[in-house]
């Protein structure tokens, strides 16, 4: 009773702390004639609504694909569709075809965020309740401080609900997470078909497709490709296909519609990257202009072999070694590849890397405290544009004090606690004197939140040079992309020298 009485605590503070945060400013808020992603939400309902759904991918005389144009898979039109249902009873002003065009007013604002705390109620927040319920080997207030931390994690509340991200970032990563829960304990069905509808919301959640993949073909090798393995692989391939089948079925009846969808979804002509963003595309095209010398395809082709090859030696120790703890740390490897050295990355897309970091915070909750940090601090240029740095650095200052409090995490910082006793004593092996790598990262630790507050403080209080105006931006995708990098190889290296993976799971039957 008593551990009800907590998390329900809990789940109302995630709450209230989110809809403060609705109150302030939003993408785009009086800013003709695109204003931001805020209008790009409510105009998807206007043409969802209003067109056949036949037109909502294609261009025409009511469908401006240059005017915040539907980029998104069926899921979120339909999604669209089911907000405009609402609105349009509410006040069809709000979602009336062309008139309606940057429309603004303090009774929308509240509709167009009551939309995303109910996603948020129905989806994310039952998911990650139930995640924490259901992690073993800690006691009840542990689990519960858990949860806190998780609906506290800055980046997603500050995103959709103060930025208002042009697509609900709580549906793609509920649904993805409602996956998690599913193929860890072993429905792998139910999980297959929730990732799938993660992917049908958002196709950014490809970010995650390797790890569910090699995870559910791991287990099926386990069981035996002769037998139970062959029948589960195919149970898996039809969940698949036929959730598929069913997002899409309005789209399939002509070839050029269903290519034209795919073509709203992957704008490869876009460029390599968006705006600024702390991977490894935008930052190294501070010293060199890659857009600029390589040709489009030659880029497409160098980003994906750089990502591929990121996230490969993960995805084979996963396959050959599946265990839920293993594939928790591959979601967090191979996203995080994606995000460094994918095409076509947008800042806000370091979420997809927060989720997993979110899922490992009871297993090393030093370093994914430090990791959700520095994903917030990575999106400060989009913040400060929409005008939410006191949200920013409240939000930001309650999950610190939430984690720190609720995991002692500068306590955490011993080579088991930071998992890398494995690859310690490999290395002690060559090197004996190496017993002082828990000090580095406490030092880098140290450094990376120093450079980050200074750079926050200088972004907000000194103009750039004139002829510099994006320094302060760029300082901070060099910055974050830097942490970044050493994340990558950090996670990389508990994957690799985690060899109890698979012996200290609950054996897959």
């Amino acid at each position: 009773m008593e551990k009800c009485y907590l998390m329900t605590v809990v789940v109302l503070l995630g709450l209230t702390v989110r809809w403060t945060v609705s109150l302030n400013s939003y993408s785009g808020a009086g800013k003709p004639p695109m204003f931001g992603d805020y209008e790009a939400q409510r105009h998807w309902q206007e043409i969802t609504i209003n067109l056949p759904i036949k037109q909502w991918y294609f261009n025409g005389s009511d469908n401006n694909l240059q005017y915040w144009g539907l980029d998104y898979p069926p899921l979120t039109a339909y999604h669209s569709l089911l907000c405009a249902y609402v609105a349009k009873f509410i006040n069809p002003d709000w979602i009336a075809l062309h008139t309606s065009r940057g429309y603004e007013s303090q009774a929308h604002k509240l509709f167009m965020r009551a939309t995303v705390l109910i996603a948020d109620l129905l989806i994310y927040i039952p998911a990650v309740v139930l995640y924490c319920c259901c992690l073993k080997e800690i006691s009840t207030k542990k689990k519960i401080a858990n949860a806190l931390c998780i609906l506290l994690y800055p980046g997603l509340i500050l995103i959709d609900y103060g930025h208002f991200q042009n697509i609900y970032n709580s549906v793609s990563l509920g649904f993805a997470l409602w996956g998690v829960l599913g193929v860890s304990y072993d429905w792998d069905l139910l999980g297959s078909l929730a990732f799938c509808l993660a992917i049908n919301y958002k196709q950014m959640e490809l970010y995650h497709s390797l790890p569910f993949f090699c995870f559910l073909l791991g287990k099926c090798f386990k069981k035996g490709l002769r037998g139970k393995g062959f029948v589960l692989l195919i149970k898996l391939a039809c969940t698949v296909v036929a959730s598929f089948i069913l997002c899409w079925l309005p789209f399939f009846t002509e070839r050029e519609e269903t290519l034209q969808v795919l073509r709203r979804l992957f704008p490869v002509d876009r460029g390599l990257f968006e705006d600024k963003v702390a991977n490894i595309w935008c930052t190294f095209s501070v010293f060199l202009k890659i857009r600029d010398i390589l040709p489009h395809h030659i880029q497409i082709m160098i980003s994906f072999c750089f990502t591929f090859l990121s996230l490969l030696p993960a995805c084979i120790k996963l396959t050959l070694h599946p265990s839920p703890k293993g594939f928790k740390f591959t979601l967090v490897s191979c996203a995080l590849s994606f995000f460094l050295f994918s095409f076509q990355v947008h800042e806000k897309s370091i979420l997809l890397v927060s989720l997993p970091v979110c899922l490992v915070l009871r297993e090393i909750p030093f370093m994914s405290t430090w990791f959700l940090l520095v994903s917030t601090f990575s999106m400060l240029p989009l913040l400060l544009k929409d005008e939410l740095l006191m949200p920013s650095v409240v939000t930001v200052t309650a999950f610190f004090i939430a984690c720190a409090t609720s995991f002692s995490i500068f306590e955490k910082t011993s080579e088991e606690e930071l998992q890398l006793k494995s690859f310690s004593i490999s290395v002690r092996k060559y090197f004996p004197c190496f017993t002082f790598l828990p000090r580095i990262i406490q030092h880098l630790f140290l450094i990376s939140v120093i450079t980050m507050v200074l750079l926050t403080l200088m972004t907000i209080t000194l103009d750039p040079p004139q002829k510099l105006p994006d320094l302060f931006s760029v300082l901070v995708c060099f910055v974050s992309c830097l942490n970044f990098l050493f994340f990558l190889v950090y996670f990389n290296i508990i994957i690799m020298w985690d060899s109890k993976n698979g012996r200290n799971q609950k054996k897959i039957n």
